[in-house]
């Protein structure tokens, strides 16, 4: 068996305000394997976005163990974590989260130059890829010139330029409309199955996650798991 990509033992997240805290994650234990295209599911407020922060290593949990390619992300430093993010994980926003100032090419290559492949370089591996997402076009275009179907392939292009063992989607088709957002997932579903990059999207659509190959729904920060036993 392969071991996990994401690895959660009993995490907990809570939020400290000025008189008491906020549980936005309860004792969550779950494990996702290399490749899965996985749907986290549920309504605003119930912890998904949370639980993409703490495994994209963008926040760190109160108490229990996140393990991220086999490393326990409460071991690393900020500069250690700072690299797996970089280097592992893509991520993928609602709102594309493009840098207003940077061309198309720019925002796709933004990985590789923070990591400091040559400009040169990280600009081809741009412009490959975004030949595959249909932005041949667009490359020297800047964000505000863009629709949102284009910029959320930019950011999709963006999330998997540096070949990152994983993605995290959060509601990436959640700002668009019904063709652009089929366009996004069916580019995402693609990108799972040509590059092998496990992927886990967060959404409350229905439709959205059925393109998925499997579900799990969060309640008031804890995961409801299919049973093992089930069909």
């Amino acid at each position: 068996m392969p071991q996990p990509i994401v690895e959660l033992e009993r995490v907990e997240k809570v939020y400290h305000g000025a008189h008491s805290g906020v549980a936005a994650l309860r004792d969550v234990s779950w494990s996702i394997d290399p490749g899965d295209f996985v749907a986290l599911m549920g309504p605003s407020g119930c912890g998904k976005s949370t639980l993409l922060h703490v495994i994209g290593a963008m926040d760190r949990v109160t108490s229990g163990i996140v393990r991220v390619d086999g490393r326990n992300l409460s071991q690393l430093d900020d500069t250690e974590l700072t690299l797996l993010r970089r280097r592992q994980v893509g991520f993928v926003f609602q709102f594309f989260n493009l840098l207003p100032t940077m061309t198309v090419a720019e925002n796709i290559a933004l990985p590789l130059l923070m990591d400091g492949e040559p400009r040169s370089q990280a600009l081809a591996c741009a412009r490959k890829l975004a030949d595959r997402v249909g932005l041949t076009a667009r490359l020297r275009h800047y964000p505000a010139e863009l629709s949102g179907g284009e910029m959320q392939r930019a950011a999709v292009a963006r999330a998997v330029v540096h070949r990152p063992r994983l993605v995290l989607a959060d509601e990436p088709t959640g700002s668009l409309d019904s063709e652009n957002g089929r366009q996004v997932l069916t580019l995402i579903t693609e990108l799972n199955r040509e590059l092998d990059v496990t992927i886990l999207l967060a959404t409350h659509d229905h439709d959205v996650a059925k393109a998925t190959n499997q579900q799990v729904t969060m309640r008031d920060g804890r995961l409801q798991l299919p049973s093992p036993n089930a069909s």
